[in-house]
C-alpha cells in the first residue's frame, strides 16, 4: 500500500507539470546541441584589472563526441580538446604531442578561464549521473521557467553536491544553473543571456561563467555562429584527426 501511494504521489507531481524533470533536460539538450552541430565562439576572461579573448571552434556529435579548436591568440593556436566517449584528449601543437587527460584534470580550469575542462567537453552527464526533482517556475530573462534539482546519485563520484538548473518552458533554453559543493557552498553561476536565432534555432547566444565570492571575475562565452543537425565525419573525433585539424 505504502509503495503504490508514494508512486501515485510521484506520477501526480508529474503529471501537474506535464512531463519529467528528466524529458525537460533531455529537451533542453536536444534543442542546444541537435544530433551534431558546429559552433564558432568568442571567450572573454574577465578580471578587475584585465581581459583576455580567445576564439575557438567546436563540433559535435550526439551525447559522446567532441571536439573544440582553439583559432586565436596566436600562442594557443591549434590546441584541441577531443571527447570521445569517456575518454577525454588534449592535443598540444607546441610539442607535437595528444594527451589523454586523467580525470583529475576534469576540475581544473580551462585554458585559465573560469570553466572547466568538464565544462567545456561536458564529460559528466545530467541525464546519467544525477537524480533530478521539478521545484517550481521561476521567471529569467522575462521568461517563465522549470526549477529544477539534481543531485548526485549514490554511486557516482561527482563533484557537485547538488545542481539547480532553470529552463524555459518555451523552447527549452537553460537560462541559469547554479553549482553547490557538498558543504552546500555556491561554487559558480551560468547565466544564458541575449536569446536570438542563429543557425535557425533560437537560443541564448551569451553565456556567462560567474564564480562566487569572486569580485569582478567571470568569463562570457559569445556565440558568433551555429549550425545544427549537420553530416560530421566520425574521422574527425579520432586522435590521428585532431592533430591535422586546421
Amino acid at each position: 500500500m505504502k509503495k503504490g501511494f508514494l508512486i501515485m504521489i510521484l506520477l501526480m507531481g508529474a503529471a501537474a507539470f506535464g512531463q519529467t524533470a528528466d524529458e525537460i533536460i533531455q529537451k533542453a539538450e536536444d534543442h542546444m546541441r541537435g544530433t551534431s552541430s558546429y559552433a564558432e565562439m568568442t571567450v572573454t576572461t574577465i578580471r578587475p584589472k584585465w581581459q583576455r579573448e580567445m576564439k575557438i571552434k567546436a563540433w559535435t556529435k550526439g551525447d559522446d563526441y567532441s571536439v573544440t579548436m582553439v583559432v586565436s591568440p596566436a600562442k594557443d593556436k591549434g590546441t584541441v580538446f577531443l571527447k570521445r566517449d569517456k575518454e577525454i584528449w588534449n592535443y598540444v601543437p607546441s610539442i607535437e604531442r595528444t594527451i589523454k587527460m586523467p580525470p583529475s584534470m576534469l576540475t581544473q580550469s580551462w585554458m585559465g578561464t573560469d570553466m572547466t575542462n568538464d565544462d567545456l567537453v561536458k564529460e559528466s552527464s545530467l541525464k546519467k549521473d544525477y537524480t533530478k526533482k521539478i521545484l517550481g517556475t521561476e521567471t529569467v530573462e522575462g521568461l517563465e521557467c522549470y526549477k529544477i534539482l539534481l543531485t548526485p546519485k549514490a554511486n557516482v563520484n561527482s563533484i557537485w553536491g547538488k545542481i539547480y538548473i532553470w529552463i524555459s518552458k518555451k523552447n527549452y533554453l537553460q537560462l541559469k544553473t547554479r553549482f553547490y559543493d557538498e558543504d552546500n557552498k555556491l561554487v559558480n553561476t551560468i547565466l544564458g543571456k541575449e536569446v536570438k536565432t542563429l543557425g535557425g534555432k533560437i537560443i541564448p547566444t551569451v553565456m556567462e561563467v560567474i564564480p562566487a565570492n569572486k569580485k569582478g571575475q567571470k568569463t562570457r562565452m559569445t556565440y558568433t555562429k551555429a549550425e545544427f543537425n549537420i553530416k560530421v565525419n566520425d574521422e574527425m573525433f579520432t586522435t590521428q584527426y585532431i592533430k591535422r585539424l586546421k
